[in-house]
């Protein structure tokens, strides 16, 4: 079955980094595209960034643009966010989320259960 584990979350100062990871499992992990979603306390659902399935194509929100970085290593089954320059809005639950096709940015049919993202000094 689909699995998608994120991991990398936690406390990070603002202006810090952090690297979230997304290890997928249970389908062929280069045959989709991959986005990144957030949720915020008392907040909606916001999607952040995506990729293609071969990694060429990437598309961020403007509060990820600059900032975060979307990769993936279809050799490990792995997608990725770097995220530079935090601040405290960063703060929410992060989710990988699986694309229905090659490059669908809008569309997810799996999603992991998320990594805790906290920006606090």
């Amino acid at each position: 079955q689909v699995q998608l584990v994120e991991s990398g979350g936690g406390l990070a100062q603002p202006g810090g980094s952090l690297r979230l990871s997304c290890a997928a499992s249970g389908f062929s992990f280069s045959r989709y595209s991959m986005s990144w979603v957030r949720q915020g306390p008392g907040k909606g659902l916001e999607w952040l960034s995506a990729i293609d399935n071969n990694g060429r194509d990437t598309n961020y929100a403007e509060s990820a643009k600059g900032r975060f970085t979307i990769s993936r290593d279809n050799a490990k089954n792995t997608l990725y966010l770097q995220m530079n320059s935090l601040k405290p809005e960063d703060t929410a639950l992060y989710f990988c989320a699986k694309g229905r096709g090659v490059w669908s940015q809008v569309e997810f049919d799996f999603w992991g259960q998320g990594t805790q993202v906290t920006v606090s000094s």
